[in-house]
Formats: structure tokens, sequence, C-alpha cells
């Protein structure tokens, strides 16, 4: 399948608007999963240059709410492969206009298949990790993966 295309984070900033909001002014969680699947397809894509699909996604772990207002900062990054299949570390931070300091506010991992025209899976290209970090993100999300089997 060749080499990966590239290893680079995406990034989504997204505003809080009133409509993404409930009755505590708080961001839904339905909202923020969505920003974070297409942050998990877009650096699917872009690390292979293919269209992907989600197949599944680790638990979620929603830290703290976000608020009307806030800024939502998204980082999708590819940390695990299998033949078909890319899993994406995805983080979520809130941020004020005041100081623009991120605050995490849900992480999870995101397992993208990739598909041809007719919506079959095909083969993407493989990372490998190239650090101790890189090594540890790779082990949690096989973690994740194999609990999602069982």
């Amino acid at each position: 399948m060749g080499e990966p295309r590239s290893t680079e984070p995406v990034v989504l900033l997204d505003e809080v608007f009133p409509g993404d909001t409930n009755a505590l002014n708080t961001l839904f969680g339905g909202h923020l999963m969505s920003i974070m699947d297409r942050a998990a397809g877009l650096a699917s894509s872009k690390f292979a240059h293919e269209e992907f699909v989600t197949v599944s996604v680790d638990a979620l772990k929603f830290e703290r709410p976000a608020y009307q207002g806030d800024i939502i900062r998204t980082i999708g990054k590819v940390v695990w492969t299998s033949p078909r299949t890319v899993g994406v570390l995805v983080r979520s931070c809130r941020m004020t206009r005041s100081d623009w300091d991120p605050e995490l506010i849900c992480s999870g991992y995101f397992f993208m298949v990739a598909i041809d025209d007719e919506m079959r899976p095909i083969e993407v290209p493989q990372f490998v990790p190239s650090n101790d970090e890189e090594r540890a993100e790779w082990d949690s999300a096989q973690s994740a993966r194999d609990a999602m089997r069982r």
C-alpha cells in the first residue's frame, strides 16, 4: 500500500453557538462527538488519501463541559493501523476568547475503515511508531480496540 501520505495531526476549531447547547448552556455531547468524528475522518484521509467511514468509537471520556461562546479545538492524530483500519486519537479542548488556554473536555479513539467507490473495505498504509510516545499511543489504541472486540 505504500507509505502514509501524512502523519501530521488535523486541527479543527469550532465555536459553541446557542443552538449547540442544552438547557444548562453547555455543549451537547452528541454535537461534540460529531466534531470529533469529523476530525478523525479528516486525519484518516490526510494519512492515506482515501475515503473513510467510522467503524467504532472507544468509550469517550467527557472531562468537563464547554459553554456557549467557547472555542472548541479538536485534534485528530493517527496512532494505530491494521490492514484496513486507522485508529485516530482525538482530543477536544475548550478555550475562551479571553485567554485561549486549552482545557481538555473529551478524548477517545475513533476507528475508521478505508472504503472504495462501492463502500468495500480497502487496504491502508501502515503507521509505524518511531518513538516512545508513539509506541505508548499505539499500545493504548490497541488495548481500546481489543476491549471493544470482547
